[in-house]
């Protein structure tokens, strides 16, 4: 707290408190450019199929994603990620902004021959900024799933949806303790443009 804002508190008669404890979490901004690049779908393994957005699937893109990040680095940085309520929340609130793209949002499903109950186990969505850059959002895969490339096939199906409409350049962020994801997003064509820092409440983030 700075000096004049503790004297306006005390002009004020507002008793000041001490600042709460935050921790800093390093994120590093990605881009790629889809001009000339070859975004072929990968063949899916057996058993999933990657499934366009549909607005009865939104419970499934939030079970989705809450079982892809809760026990993640990425639900300490953004806590809504490691409770299904706010998953839910996250999804209303991303499929309703004004940017919201439906032809970047995509669910990956594992349902083999014989199986009555399919599983939701990977998503990505993707919105336009307001600069007209694509973004996306949550690009996550269920542990119990990961190793199987799903990750590359949402990513491709996402930014092939980019690009059937009109954007060119998308960008991401993503943690940098999270290097197997870094890691993806480098052999995939992205590049990093700069270091941002989150701060998140120790509270929200222990």
């Amino acid at each position: 707290m700075i000096l004049g804002e503790l004297v306006e508190l005390m002009h004020f008669g507002i008793a000041a408190t001490e600042p709460m404890d935050v921790n800093y979490y390093k994120r590093y901004r990605m881009e790629i450019d889809l001009f000339g690049r070859d975004l072929s779908i990968h063949p899916i393994p057996q058993g999933y199929k990657i499934a366009p957005w549909d607005d009865s699937l939104l419970e499934a893109f939030a079970l989705a994603k809450y079982n892809s990040f809760r026990n993640e680095i990425d639900a300490n940085v953004f806590p809504c990620l490691g409770d299904l309520n706010g998953c839910r929340r996250l999804m209303s609130d991303i499929v309703h902004r004004p940017g919201f793209l439906s032809e970047s949002a995509w669910l990956a499903v594992y349902s083999p021959e014989g199986c009555n109950q399919p599983e939701y186990c990977g998503t990505i969505q993707g919105i336009r900024d307001k600069s007209g850059l694509g973004a996306i959002q949550n690009l996550g895969v269920t542990p119990e799933h990961r190793d199987h490339r799903l990750g590359t096939c949402l990513l491709f199906h996402s930014l092939e949806g980019f690009r059937r409409t009109g954007i060119h350049r998308v960008f991401l962020e993503v943690t940098a303790q999270n290097t197997g994801a870094i890691r993806l997003y480098h052999r995939l064509g992205f590049v990093t443009i700069k270091t941002v820092y989150k701060t998140v409440e120790a509270a929200y983030s222990s």
